[in-house]
């Protein structure tokens, strides 16, 4: 059966010859070769972007489901593309392919590039990013502080993986009085997840028992694939409802996981992961020693400034004799008093003699004395003064009041508005005026 590409007319292979056996160089050279002449000069390769890095030239791999290929591309040849390659791209590549003889390896050094579409992977973490985002799962608000000086820091990750070292190492360096508790974790492959979920629901539940302050969630670098247990929403969860600061360094600076997203603290190496939840000894040492010495020199200008006021307070007379202003106040109270003592006596009697001379000015206009003179007034039924002859009946009970006493009477007749006088000697007698029985 042919084994495309290869064409099935060239003739079988030579038997192995186990006298003579080639060097590695002759057989690379004859795997150079047999790429060279079996393989079109260019070939065009439909694939997802898998673990790309960047230096000065393009390093990854293209994929599918059955196969994975090693691609380079130079940066003279990346300078011209109008592409920026992420892991879980789908893209179609045009290059060559041949052999790398240092390493071993068959590569495609990639010429162009275009984007295709987006790889599965890449389309279940978008999908999956927006769900997350919609619940606030990503939200600042709900993130909780960080300790500033923590005491104990959970690691969650592989015992094996190198991150573990790196983080070792740094929170030592900077703050030796943290110690670390690691919660060993596969951090790659199927199971990797619910591992890593139970750790961080455990130490949720029984971190404050063991005075833990806040996790560290990390792992190396790696290919969209080798990371994607932090992409589940299991992951995601637990981060989210962990009631103790998360703070997280999954992979390379470039590479963004969902539980990076939802942690309290996204930190781009696991180097930083430390240096973020862990304080720098030696720049807090600074810190006290400069305000240690802010402290003395505001202490100094207080000193100074204190010293300068009393040597200027101490130029009056008030604090030199204080006993001066004692006295002064002293011989005010004793004039005041004196005033007073003078001026009380002399304003009771001036009040005494006004109020005699008002008593006597109301007397007179009193209505006692206008009854002394022959006057009288009269008080209806009701008890207040009659005015009118109208305003009465016959029938009703008058007081008739007299300097020297009271009238009673009744009203007989009906009162009548009175007439002009006649020119005769003797009026006549009005049968309608009101008679008067005492």
């Amino acid at each position: 059966m042919t084994r495309l590409p290869f064409d099935s007319t060239q003739p079988p292979p030579p038997e192995v010859d186990k006298q003579h056996p080639w060097s590695v160089s002759d057989l690379a050279a004859a795997i150079k070769s047999a790429l060279n002449t079996q393989l079109p000069r260019k070939v065009v390769v439909l694939g997802e972007i898998s673990n790309f890095t960047e230096r000065s030239h393009w390093f990854f791999s293209i994929k599918d489901e059955g196969a994975a290929l090693r691609c380079v591309c130079f940066a003279s040849n990346a300078r011209r593309l109008n592409l920026r390659p992420t892991d879980g791209m789908q893209v179609i590549v045009t290059g060559r392919v041949d052999f790398y003889d240092a390493q071993g390896s068959v590569q495609l050094y990639v010429d162009a590039m275009q984007q295709a579409g987006l790889g599965e992977l890449e389309r279940r973490l978008r999908e999956l990013m927006e769900q997350l985002r919609q619940k606030g799962y990503f939200d600042e608000s709900r993130k909780k502080p960080l300790p500033l000086v923590p005491r104990k820091i959970a690691i969650v990750t592989s015992r094996t993986a190198a991150a573990l070292q790196d983080v070792i190492n740094t929170a030592h360096r900077r703050w030796p009085g943290c110690r670390l508790l690691l919660y060993d974790v596969r951090v790659q492959g199927d199971d990797a997840a619910p591992q890593i979920a139970a750790a961080i629901n455990a130490i949720s539940k029984g971190g404050p028992k063991l005075d833990i302050d806040a996790i560290i969630l990390t792992r190396g670098g790696g290919s969209i694939e080798d990371l994607w247990a932090f992409n589940e929403r299991i992951v995601a969860d637990a981060v989210v409802k962990c009631r103790i600061p998360i703070g997280a360094a999954i992979g390379h600076e470039t590479d963004t996981t969902i539980a990076e997203l939802c942690a309290d603290a996204r930190c781009s190496t696991p180097t930083q992961a430390a240096m973020t939840l862990v304080p720098d000894r030696a720049a807090l040492m600074q810190q006290v020693d400069q305000l240690g010495s802010r402290l003395k020199l505001m202490l100094k200008q207080n000193v100074s400034n204190s010293r300068h006021r009393l040597t200027a307070a101490a130029r009056f007379d008030l604090f030199r004799n204080p006993r001066k202003l004692f006295d002064e106040a002293r011989r005010r109270t004793g004039e005041i008093a004196r005033r007073l003592d003078t001026a009380m006596p002399r304003r009771c009697k001036e009040a005494q003699a006004k109020l005699l001379s008002l008593t006597r000015h109301l007397e007179a206009l009193g209505p006692r004395k206008v009854l002394q003179r022959g006057y009288s007034y009269t008080l209806g039924p009701d008890g207040h003064v009659l005015r009118k002859a109208t305003a009465v009946k016959p029938g009703d009970a008058l007081t008739t009041h007299l300097s020297d006493g009271k009238i009673h009477s009744v009203v007989e007749g009906q009162p009548s508005h009175p007439r002009p006088r006649k020119s005769s000697t003797s009026p006549a007698k009005n049968k309608d005026t009101p008679t008067l029985f005492t």
